[in-house]
């Protein structure tokens, strides 16, 4: 039985900003504290990432400096989403070219395609870029959900190895451990939900809240992984204020207040992003403390 390619603790890094610019100096930073953290692997640009805001040209240098910068040391799966599917493929070829080790695509987003037209976008996509691409399924930011057929019908495709489901159904990653090659990637995006998405036959997350506190995911994965429960279950409770808290207002916000209270970054975010709100802050500064990082 083949293992997937990729699982683990994935950190859907934050792009963090100074001046209205990508502040490269505070990115490296970041980065070598997931790596220094024992992270799997990291995505730069993806939804956490402001990728929607972001030109494509500074997306295309984030993924070139994050590769850069890991050297191989963890995994990086670049961030490749776009509404429009030659986009989509540029993006992935630049992640390919560059040397990504691969790809999250999102559902495309606004123009609601049906599966099928689901189906047709991201077999273009495996099709044109010899690239291992992971499908993300989030209906909530995409306006569009990934039936669990869908998602078997592209698994059949060799280039593509996996899904981020941020749906946190359980009910869906049971099925498709059921139904797809046990080497397809079955990683939640959802972090509250995390341990729930693993007992059920997941093998990771890519998380917002490893950004902010990655030895304890990377504890809890390890945990589960030596079938110790109960201390899963510990890592769970310390870190599950901070994982709600970091969506109580429009993500990534929260998580770039918790890093800029660490004192690694600036709460910068570019509009129609807005930093954190006041009455927000206090609940992130308590599950700061709760999880042990501040």
């Amino acid at each position: 039985m083949s293992a997937p390619l990729f699982k683990g603790v994935i950190t859907a890094l934050i792009t963090p900003l100074r001046d209205g610019n990508v502040d490269e100096a505070a990115f490296e930073v970041l980065l070598e504290r997931q790596i220094a953290a024992g992270v799997h692997g990291v995505v730069p640009v993806g939804t956490t990432g402001e990728s929607a805001t972001l030109h494509f040209d500074e997306h295309k240098a984030l993924v070139t400096l994050c590769v850069k910068l890991a050297r191989g040391r963890v995994r990086v799966i670049a961030g490749a989403g776009a509404p429009a599917t030659n986009e989509a493929i540029d993006l992935v070829q630049h992640a390919k070219t560059v040397g990504a080790d691969g790809a999250l695509v999102v559902a495309p987003f606004y123009n609601k395609p049906s599966q099928a037209g689901m189906v047709a976008h991201f077999e273009a996509i495996a099709e044109a870029v010899q690239l291992p691409v992971v499908l993300y399924n989030v209906p909530g930011r995409t306006g569009v959900d990934m039936a669990n057929e869908t998602v078997a019908t592209l698994a059949s495709h060799p280039n593509i190895v996996g899904i981020k489901d941020a749906t946190a159904d359980m009910a869906r990653v049971a099925w498709m451990r059921a139904h797809i090659r046990s080497d397809f990637a079955l990683i939640s995006g959802d972090d509250a939900s995390f341990l729930g998405y693993m007992a059920q036959g997941g093998h990771g997350v890519i998380s917002v809240a490893s950004n902010v506190a990655p030895e304890p995911m990377v504890a809890l994965y390890d945990a589960f992984m030596a079938s110790d429960l109960a201390s899963a279950r510990s890592w769970q409770d310390r870190l599950i204020d901070l994982e709600r808290a970091l969506f109580l207002d429009s993500s990534p916000s929260p998580a770039k207040y918790a890093l800029a209270r660490l004192g690694l970054c600036t709460e910068d975010v570019r509009l129609p992003l807005v930093t954190t709100r006041d009455d927000v802050k206090p609940a992130i500064d308590a599950a700061l403390s709760s999880a042990g990082v501040l």
